[in-house]
This record gives structure tokens, C-alpha cells and sequence, in this order.
């Protein structure tokens, strides 16, 4: 079976590139270091369902990306979060936070319209 990626995540983020299991997205908004993992599996809307090697590789990748985001941006915490009421598609939310940033100590999503990269200013390290 091949892998779809929800078209509300095509929609709002950019494709960095992929891991073992999953692919790693950016959310096109410069105004919070937000990344995204989707695994690439069919169908699967929660963690459960994905099998115990699927489910440990999860775990090893989301901590990996979110250990090198707290490094890179030198970051406050890490918010990793799997709501899926919007998008249904399994995902995992890794968000870089400050105690400075516009939106602290509430979460990120739905409080601010998204303020996109541009060319300029899309550089991954």
C-alpha cells in the first residue's frame, strides 16, 4: 500500500525529509520552531495501532528530533503532542518553546493565524 500524506499537512508544512518510520514536516509558521512526524503507514490514526517495532521506532525517532531541537535552539522545552482532531493521519507535533515566546505557557495551535517562510528565511540546519 502506498503512503498518502493528509492534505491538510501538505497544505501547512514543508517536507524536510524522512527517517526509518516516519516523515519529518516543518510547519510553514517562522514564528515557532515547529516539526512534525508522520509515520508512513496507511491508515493509522493513533499510536496504538501501529505494531511494538513501529511503535518503539516512534518513540526513538520522536526523542532523536526532539533532543537535537532542544540543542539547536538552545530551547526552554520541547511540547510533543499526538491530538489528531483536526488531522486524522497519525502525527506527532516536536515544538520548540521559550518562557519569551508570544504564545508561553499556552500551546501554540490555534492561537495565532501562521505567519509563513520565505525563501530567505527557510534554512534548515
Amino acid at each position: 500500500m502506498t503512503f498518502h500524506l493528509h492534505s491538510q499537512l501538505e497544505k501547512d508544512c514543508i517536507s524536510i525529509g524522512r527517517l526509518a518510520l516516519c516523515r519529518l514536516l516543518l510547519m510553514n509558521d517562522k514564528q515557532f520552531p515547529w516539526f512534525i512526524l508522520v509515520p508512513e503507514i496507511e491508515e493509522i490514526t493513533e499510536i496504538f495501532q501501529l505494531n511494538k517495532q513501529q511503535r518503539g521506532l516512534l518513540i526513538e525517532e520522536s526523542s532523536y528530533l526532539a533532543e537535537r531541537l532542544k540543542t539547536l535552539y538552545k530551547a526552554d522545552k520541547i511540547n510533543i503532542a499526538a491530538i489528531g482532531n483536526l488531522v486524522p493521519q497519525l502525527h506527532v507535533h516536536h515544538v520548540v518553546r521559550y518562557h519569551s515566546d508570544k504564545a508561553w505557557p499556552a500551546p501554540v495551535w490555534g492561537k495565532f493565524s501562521a505567519i509563513p517562510y520565505s525563501g530567505q528565511n527557510l534554512q534548515i540546519q
